[in-house]
């Protein structure tokens, strides 16, 4: 069967999504190592399998229209997240008015929680939460003309147009039982990470979930897809599945084989013991490879930084929100100000560089006053880098139940928001307007100050390197449309 894995152009004003992170808009290409996990499985299955990115390729609409014109497959792939919806659903239509007959396949946090507004004719299947089994299982029997409708995992239209929701399916413990992310599907010269600086790159994951229980958190789209079914069955967090070390090892040799010389792992915690980040930190120090990751602060000791270090580490991605204890507690972070401190400075110590991620807005205690103590402790503790966004009540956590109930949502409900840049959010002493300011206020004032900018430029070994992560550091900087 021949099935494409599509990535549509973008058909209004609004800028692309970025679909792995999955709740902003795109600053800098980022390889979806979800759906490519995906592509291999069902590759593996003996299907014809192709990767059509048309924002990548930055391929016009015409383009897009002559491959709709030329294309014969089977089955169309998509990974949805919220701010691809409305555009996704428009390109099913387009599909189905030159090919009524092709299925389409949703994946991702999108279809999983907005499960109607996907699903407009028979054709269409909805593949909730995490994926790898249930698209396998469902494009078997696409494949062979089977029914798929007794397929746990999946939602469709029935006969009588009604939606139809089929029991969840249970998750994934063993990760080693995937296969590899099929990266020769794409052009993987075109990807690199700003905070890396070093080509060619790729991204990896050893883990799926978290343990910990911030009331906000949305830490990747294949984590939220995860949480979101998961939640809506058993009431409460997925646990954690793990690959072995010799699992991740062998990839990154592979991907050592293959002249991969930067990886960034978008594991949500990816520091969890000491011995675990030994082996594979020992594996990517082998080969030359520059590397970073996402971890909490509370797991950042000497020793874990000295690893760090010696594995040519280039950066740590600490979520740290706030510098104030109240809103730390009320968001359940499990941190305090002082171990966030002590991490950033241990890491200082060892010339690990720091990334920020601070959101605005996360509780209504915050005001002004904290968000500037926040950001001033940012620039005087001297991190690498900062991102900064504002909060979102992302329906199916435990915020937006709280933002619902005492209506600091505008207008009342939802809708999909580029948080690197807009807000939905207004409490009583802080307006979403304010928050707005305030964002883009402290993006210039750190990312514009001399000594970051040439902090950032002696670091870049050619011009290509500076010019991406000019064009990333652009995106962030500039407001994008409502």
């Amino acid at each position: 069967m021949k099935i494409t894995f599509l990535t549509p152009p973008v058909f209004g004003k609004e800028r692309p999504a970025e679909r792995t992170a999955g709740c902003t808009t795109l600053v800098y290409p980022m390889i979806n190592i979800y759906e490519l996990t995906v592509a291999a499985i069902l590759e593996k299955e003996g299907h014809s399998i192709r990767y059509e990115n048309f924002i990548y390729g930055k391929r016009s609409q015409g383009k897009w229209v002559e491959f709709l014109e030329k294309d014969r497959s089977d089955v169309y792939i998509f990974w949805s997240v919220n701010l691809s919806i409305r555009n996704d659903v428009e390109a099913s239509r387009r599909i189905h008015r030159r090919s009524p007959d092709a299925f389409i396949v949703y994946m991702g946090p999108g279809p999983t929680f907005y499960t109607k507004e996907f699903l407009q004719n028979s054709r269409q299947i909805v593949v909730r939460g995490e994926p790898d089994v249930t698209a396998r299982k469902l494009c078997s029997l696409l494949s062979n003309r089977q029914p798929y409708e007794a397929l746990r995992g999946i939602s469709f239209l029935d006969e009588n147009g009604n939606i139809r929701n089929n029991p969840s399916r249970e998750l994934l413990r063993d990760l080693d039982s995937l296969p590899f992310p099929a990266r020769h599907l794409i052009d993987g010269k075109r990807f690199s990470n700003p905070k890396l600086k070093c080509v060619p790159y790729t991204a990896m994951v050893t883990s799926r979930n978290c343990p910990f229980h911030c009331i906000y958190c949305v830490p990747s789209s294949l984590t939220f897809a995860r949480e979101l079914e998961y939640r809506s069955g058993k009431g409460k967090k997925p646990f954690i599945s793990m690959r072995s070390t010799e699992n991740a090892v062998e990839e990154i040799e592979l991907l050592a084989s293959e002249g991969y010389r930067a990886i960034g792992f978008m594991d949500d915690n990816f520091i969890v013991t000491e011995k675990r980040l030994k082996i594979i930190a020992g594996a990517l120090q082998k080969h030359g490879i520059v590397w970073g990751c996402q971890a909490r602060a509370d797991a950042i000791t000497e020793s874990i930084a000295r690893i760090l270090k010696e594995s040519n580490c280039l950066y740590v991605d600490l979520g740290v929100e706030s510098f104030n204890d109240e809103i730390l507690r009320y968001i359940r972070k499990g941190l305090t100000r002082q171990q966030i401190i002590d991490a950033i400075n241990c890491l200082n110590k060892y010339g690990v560089p720091v990334k920020l991620n601070i959101l605005i807005g996360t509780s209504p205690l915050e005001t002004k006053a904290t968000i500037k103590d926040t950001m001033d402790m940012a620039i005087r503790l001297k991190v690498d880098q900062v991102m900064i966004n504002i909060v979102a009540p992302f329906p199916g956590t435990e915020f937006y139940d709280l933002a619902n109930q005492n209506h600091w949502i505008l207008g009342g409900e939802y809708v999909p928001t580029d948080v690197q840049h807009h807000s939905i959010l207004s409490y009583p002493d802080l307006t979403h307007k304010e928050m707005e300011k305030l964002l883009f206020l402290y993006n210039i004032k750190f990312f514009l100050r001399p000594g970051f900018i040439w902090s950032q430029i002696r670091r870049f070994s050619s011009f290509s390197e500076f010019w991406r992560a000019l064009k990333a550091l652009k995106n962030k900087l500039t407001r994008s449309k409502k």
